[in-house]
């Protein structure tokens, strides 16, 4: 939507937030279903690097595949972020879901855990990623080119890696993690900074290469989060660390 919401619509979208909301906590089977994704992500991906190692493709297109898959995974993830932040379905069978993943606006550091841990929690969130890691694991079975499967493996296994990566954007202070900063390895935080300071931009979390696509993208369709979704919540009571991400 580009047209600011009325009184009316805000109120509503508010109430049907805090309902949302209120049935997350009320109803043990939302963790249940995040867990069941984690599980089912990192099986998969673990069946995929296995396939790695029967590729016939050279050392010098490996690292090209490499450099591809992670331009097309900070859009690919940085594209569903944009999506997810202005969706405002709260109403719909999964609008729980989307309501407290629009928390993550409120939280500007995390709990301290370890990076496996949020490698393998985060994933439970990446709802897209089965069916993805699926469709890549049946392909794998056909005679397609080594270079092309190489590079959707690596999608499928980089889109949690990303999720590592914006947690070390809030948390991460050592100084590894800031030179893979430096050298957008991994997303730098002062880049990120611009997502939750400014309006509708830098939705990219793996490093923030392809933001300069997404920034064009999200100004044609949306009016952005601070107009939207952080509205929806303005009359929540709980805080910033229902969600997950």
């Amino acid at each position: 939507m580009l047209v600011k919401e009325n009184k009316t619509t805000l109120k509503k979208k508010q109430k049907e937030f805090n309902k949302a909301m209120d049935d997350y906590h009320s109803h043990p089977y939302y963790q249940y279903i995040y867990k069941c994704i984690s599980i089912s992500v990192v099986v998969l991906q673990f069946l995929l690097i296995l396939e790695i190692f029967e590729l016939n493709i050279s050392w010098y297109s490996s690292i090209l595949a490499l450099f591809i898959a992670y331009f097309l995974t900070d859009f690919i993830n940085g594209w569903v972020h944009m999506y997810m932040d202005n969706n405002d379905n709260y109403s719909y069978p999964w609008g729980s879901f989307i309501a407290s993943f629009h928390l993550h606006h409120q939280t500007s550091k995390y709990k301290n855990a370890n990076l496996l841990f949020i490698y393998f929690n985060e994933s439970g969130a990446k709802f897209w990623l089965v069916p993805y890691l699926l469709v890549v694991l049946w392909l794998s079975s056909l005679n397609i080119d080594p270079f092309t499967l190489l590079v959707l493996i690596l999608i499928g296994i980089l889109s949690s890696v990303a999720e590592v990566s914006h947690y070390l954007c809030h948390n991460g202070s050592s100084k590894l993690v800031t030179t893979l900063q430096k050298y957008r390895i991994l997303l730098p935080m002062s880049h990120h900074e611009h997502h939750h300071k400014e309006e509708n931009q830098s939705y990219a979390f793996l490093n923030g290469s392809s933001d300069f696509i997404l920034d064009f993208i999200a100004k044609k369709l949306y009016r952005g989060y601070k107009e939207g979704s952080d509205k929806h919540f303005e009359t929540y009571k709980g805080t910033g660390t229902d969600n997950r991400e």
